[in-house]
């Protein structure tokens, strides 16, 4: 296979993983009333071990694990839709199943999604370093700053969350307390293990950190020893002008969500240009994986077949429950026939606008058209068709968004990830798109994803870097960058 590099535009070795959630259905509520849907034995360790197993098999670099704190109760005021129709209702615990999926397999990253907002960071750190030394290093964190205001009054008491500026202020400064936990607390060859001297530990190569800011003060030192990775793959996805500076400085792969590539193309473009100017990191190496759901056939009737037939099952409540909790919008306000372009909110306006871009334009959108897009992939593209209709699909988004890879949801659970490795993962092997084997088998999820040996840590030019307390350095030598 060709390199990276002189692949013609479009040519790249795709990354992809599955997007999943610890709940039934996940972008696709109502789905798990399908005869063939398994996705409601979410609570059962063997569910994940055996996708794990599936996966890897396949060749996914990883799988993304989506996550939040609190439940859907904007639309109708209520959490009742989302208890009904089983929207992302019950949720589990994602971190706690990587260690098992893990021992299972050898190659596969886990993504797991952890707020900044709610737990505090010497805690986090101590599981992130736990779990990434339990799968050898195949870790990675999506980074998130927490959307729900159930979530505020059940963790922190407040009738609404934190103020968005505030939320990524806060989130800064987490960060830098992460970063020197797990970068600059130990230096790499602390632990000595020195059974004739009865030394486990060299004391003088583990310090504090003294971190005493806004808002955390955290003495330290860090709980764990450095993990394979030190610091877990950084994952983040933010399209705010807040979200893009932190993703600009601390991501190494961003998840978009968008129902067609000119949506995000800009937003994509934005965030790698301030990494480049503002912090001085090559922008190619910042990887964005858009979230797509594919539904496919052998034929395109077969394709079309399997979509009416999920058509049946997906839940309308549910969706706009969904809706409500990503946009803050309560559709339920409106009228059944009401056109949402023509109301007087111009931030239900403008959200529906982005929905209908790229409908015909005397298509008329009520909150039943908005369920009914939804419903089926959530906040993503459905593409249906053929292998080869939906790898044109798929290069469509690398050509005009810049994508380098994909979140595949599902519609049924595991069917949709079977389809997908039987026949979408062959159709993009035949293009030069996928690789045939793990870059670096056994290594770690970093290696894996930047398809170099040898790169377990955050990159030189990461800001992550210059917090690392490396091998034979004295502490004198290395300040802990505030």
């Amino acid at each position: 296979m060709a390199s990276q590099e002189v692949k013609p535009k479009g040519k790249k070795n795709l990354i992809v993983n599955a997007f999943v959630m610890m709940c039934s259905g996940h972008q696709s509520p109502g789905l798990w009333r399908h005869p063939d849907d398994k996705s409601w034995q979410f609570k059962d360790i063997e569910h994940w071990v055996e996708l794990a197993k599936l996966l890897e098999d396949a060749k996914f670099h990883g799988i993304f694990i989506a996550d939040v704190l609190g439940g859907y109760d904007v639309y109708k005021k209520s959490l009742d839709p989302a208890i009904i129709t089983g929207s992302q209702w019950p949720l589990t615990e994602p971190l706690v199943a990587v260690p098992a999926m893990a021992a299972a397999t050898k190659n596969i990253g886990f993504g797991v999604t952890v707020s900044t907002t709610y737990e505090q960071p010497y805690h986090l750190a101590r599981r992130l370093s736990t779990v990434d030394h339990l799968t050898k290093g195949r870790l990675g964190w999506n980074i998130v700053t927490s959307y729900l205001d159930s979530a505020a009054r059940n963790i922190s008491g407040r009738e609404k969350q934190l103020a968005h500026t505030e939320r990524y202020d806060q989130a800064e400064e987490y960060m830098k307390v992460i970063y020197k936990l797990l970068q600059s607390s130990w230096r790499d060859d602390a632990v000595k293990l020195d059974r004739e001297k009865g030394i486990y530990t060299a004391p003088e190569l583990v310090r504090q950190i003294n971190h005493d800011g806004k808002y955390f003060t955290v003495p330290g030192p860090h709980l764990v020893d450095p993990s394979p990775q030190r610091t877990p793959l950084l994952l983040q996805a933010g399209a705010s002008k807040a979200g893009k500076a932190f993703a600009a400085q601390h991501a190494e792969a961003i998840f978009t969500s968008a129902h067609a590539p000119a949506v995000c193309k800009k937003n994509i473009s934005e965030i790698r240009q301030i990494a480049k100017e503002q912090f001085g990191r090559d922008p190619s190496k910042i990887k964005v994986l858009a979230l797509v759901t594919p539904i496919l056939g052998r034929t395109e009737e077969e394709a079309l077949a399997k979509y009416n037939d999920y058509k049946q099952y997906a839940s309308l409540e549910g969706a706009l429950s969904l809706f409500g909790g990503w946009t803050g919008m309560d559709l339920d306000q409106y009228g059944d026939d009401e056109e949402l372009r023509q109301v007087e909110s111009n931030a239900v306006k403008s959200t529906v606008e982005g929905y209908a871009k790229f409908s015909p334009a005397n298509s008329k959108w009520t909150k039943h058209t908005v369920a009914e897009h939804v419903s089926l992939g959530g906040n993503g593209p459905l593409l249906v068709g053929t292998p080869a209709q939906v790898a044109d699909g798929l290069e469509t988004w690398v050509n005009e968004a810049d994508v380098d890879g994909f979140n595949f949801a599902y519609a049924v659970f595991p069917q949709s990830f079977k389809d997908i490795i039987e026949l979408l993962l062959p159709e993009l092997r035949a293009r030069g798109l996928f690789w045939d084997d793990y870059a670096v088998p056994g290594g770690t999820y970093r290696e894996n994803f930047y398809g170099t040996e040898g790169t377990k840590y955050p990159p030189a030019e990461h800001t992550a870097a210059k917090y690392r307390w490396a091998s034979g350095v004295d502490a004198k030598d290395h300040q802990i960058p505030e």
